[in-house]
């Protein structure tokens, strides 16, 4: 990182530090303390329901501070994990100091540290979801020599009083503006607060969905983040959806990141894009073309995307999205640009020219020189996702890609060159598999395929087990079906799942 990256950092504690956030140390953490009279600490940790839980420590001296970012503290962690025993059931919770920020919603001065859980013997918690994707991507990282970054796009729904003044028409929503899209206000304050907080952002805008039911507005947006590692990438994710919310009540509306809000308008789904490098360098492209590592690790995704959707989609509301004609997935393949696919491989910025100079002709500087931006994106998962079990699945399945016996002919078999609902694609499609249509038949896919998981002990088999049973205990099979023109209850079943993860 430069000086000019450091100054124009947001993150208070990078500016002040004058280094980036995972070269943070305990004396940078008291140090930033101290000089800036920091009052109360706030450990934050993701638990089995995915949202952020809080342990606040106010501050009584230097001594205070120095046992709380050295020890960490004590928790419950069977009200935190059904897998863990009342009788047995305390958890250390141990500070990451690179994911500190300052809390931008306190009066007084606050920090907050995302942590990790450790067990009675110090050890991280076998089961602990940060710890699974941590293991995940060690073991990749031995297996092929390679990294792995991601990035999410996280689409959220802001409901609100009904508001006529400048009506959008109806899932025409696709980057609207001020006054037509009414909180892009809420979204800008949160691009800004996430960057604060250490968020690498890309870019945000309004999404699609947007309607109007029984006097309340329904306004879908959008927020995209740069790629960064696998296990940075879900911290953001976590702190943003943390953030929306807490804003969503200051501004007193209400933020939902709901797989579905009503059958016939989009959805909320939480697309995740990953990209391969050695030594620093982007490798999905090979001469201009999707490369042979890119497609072994869409084959990889492909063979197990069934199962990762126990990871991705889990709540009974996430099979109301994954329906045709509504830009979410349902037959398992994959193309160029086409959102009719499970994995898309977007626009990378391969072979286009030299676009700035066709746009500014009267520039005749020299364009900066463009990495390869290229990923591939896995377009199932929703706001529902464990991000980081679906994480941890995806580079687990990215490794499994790239030790597959002809994973390149497999995924090349499964190559779709346009919109796989067109009737030129008719006899393509009706070959090819479908995603599972609820929670019970996600559990299915998760039991023939947990060996893959299981593997060299990144998922540990009591956790598959209870992902299984939770999924299966929805009763959900069929579910489509038997909710088929009953507006009532369908209304219920979203308000139910309204605040998942």
């Amino acid at each position: 990182m430069t000086n000019k990256d450091i100054l124009l950092n947001p993150n208070e504690l990078v500016q002040f530090l004058k280094k980036p956030a995972n070269e943070f140390t305990k004396d940078d953490i008291i140090k930033f303390v101290e000089t800036r009279n920091i009052e109360m600490i706030n450990f934050r940790y993701v638990a089995e329901d995915g949202k952020l839980k809080t342990l606040n420590f106010v501050l009584s001296g230097r001594q205070h501070l120095e046992s709380i970012l050295s020890n960490g503290e004590r928790v419950d962690g069977s009200s935190l994990f059904s897998f863990v025993g009342a009788g047995s059931s305390d958890l250390y919770v141990i500070p990451r100091y690179r994911t500190a920020f300052v809390n931008p919603f306190t009066e007084n001065p606050t920090l907050e540290i995302l942590c990790s859980f450790y067990d009675y013997k110090g050890n991280p918690l076998e089961s602990a979801p940060e710890n699974i994707l941590k293991k995940a991507y060690a073991r990749f990282r031995e297996k092929t020599g390679f990294e792995m970054k991601a990035l999410g796009e996280l689409e959220y729904y802001v409901r609100s009083a009904e508001d006529n003044l400048y009506p959008m028409f109806d899932q025409k929503g696709y980057h609207q503006t001020m006054p037509f899209a009414k909180f892009e206000e809420l979204r800008v304050t949160a691009l800004e607060l996430c960057a604060r907080a250490g968020c690498t952002i890309k870019y945000g805008h309004s999404e699609v969905g947007c309607f109007t039911s029984e006097g309340d507005n329904y306004e879908q947006h959008e927020i995209e983040f740069l790629p960064v590692e696998v296990d940075v990438a879900v911290e953001q994710m976590v702190i943003a959806k943390w953030i929306l919310r807490m804003l969503g009540y200051e501004f007193g509306v209400e933020i939902s990141f709901a797989p579905k809000i009503t059958v016939g308008k989009a959805g909320n789904g939480l697309h995740i894009h990953m990209m391969l490098e050695k030594d620093g360098k982007n490798i999905m492209l090979e001469n201009g073309k999707i490369s042979a590592t890119a497609r072994k690790m869409i084959a990889g995704i492909l063979d197990l995307s069934s199962s990762l959707t126990a990871f991705g989609n889990t709540i009974p509301t996430s099979y109301l999205r994954l329906v045709p004609h509504q830009e979410a997935p349902t037959n398992i393949c994959w193309g160029d640009r086409n959102r009719s696919v499970l994995v898309r491989v977007p626009l990378g910025w391969s072979g286009t020219g030299n676009m700035i100079k066709d746009a500014n002709p009267q520039d005749n500087s020299e364009p900066a020189q463009a990495d390869s931006k290229q990923t591939v994106e896995f377009r199932a998962p929703d706001g529902s996702a464990d991000l980081y079990l679906l994480l941890a699945g995806l580079v687990t399945a990215t490794t499994h890609g790239l030790e597959m016996p002809d994973a390149v002919k497999y995924a090349d078999e499964l190559y779709a060159s346009g919109n796989i609902f067109t009737e030129e694609f008719r006899s393509f499609r009706e070959k090819l598999k479908s995603l599972p249509a609820s929670c019970w038949e996600s559990a299915a896919y998760l039991g023939e395929q947990r060996s893959v998981y299981e593997k060299d002990g990144v998922f540990p088999a009591g956790l598959i087990d209870n992902i299984i049973g939770t999924l299966t205990a929805y009763e959900d099979k069929d579910l489509s079906e038997r909710l088929y023109g009953k507006k009532d209850e369908l209304a219920e079943l979203v308000k139910k799942y309204l605040h998942c993860r």
